[in-house]
């Protein structure tokens, strides 16, 4: 089982599942939804995650249709992104993770978007688009 929480601790929930992939967006959404060059997420089962506490703090904002981002009303962390046509998985943003974890980024997507001032430093596969396959 993992844990997490936002900043201000006011969301704690737990994940009762592997973690998917760990891809690092690059995508312009991604970058101005984290603040930083890219957002570091993994897919999850959303029947494996439940809040602990805190549920009337979390917030959802449709930044593109059919893409909701949630964040903690009060210290405005980014927990995770949900998609209507994508029903039984979550986006979890992993910096909210309590758990350590000994998983690593298995790939860059939307590197053709990635910020200026940012270079990819390491020998992760790059794509261009989220990989199909």
């Amino acid at each position: 089982m993992l844990t997490g929480s936002c900043l201000c601790g006011g969301i704690r929930y737990k994940i009762k599942s592997e973690l998917g992939d760990i891809m690092q967006c690059h995508c312009q959404n991604c970058r101005k939804a984290n603040g930083a060059a890219f957002a570091v997420n993994a897919g999850i089962p959303k029947n494996a995650f439940s809040l602990l506490k805190g549920q009337e703090l979390v917030s959802e904002y449709e930044s593109t249709p059919g893409v909701f981002r949630a964040f903690c009303q009060r210290c405005a962390s980014p927990l995770y992104s949900r998609r209507p046509s994508m029903p039984d998985i979550l986006r979890l943003r992993i910096g909210t993770l309590d758990t350590k974890i000994d998983k690593t980024p298995s790939f860059h997507i939307f590197v053709d978007s990635k910020a200026e001032w940012h270079n990819i430093c390491d020998d992760t596969p790059q794509h261009k688009e989220f990989p199909t396959s």
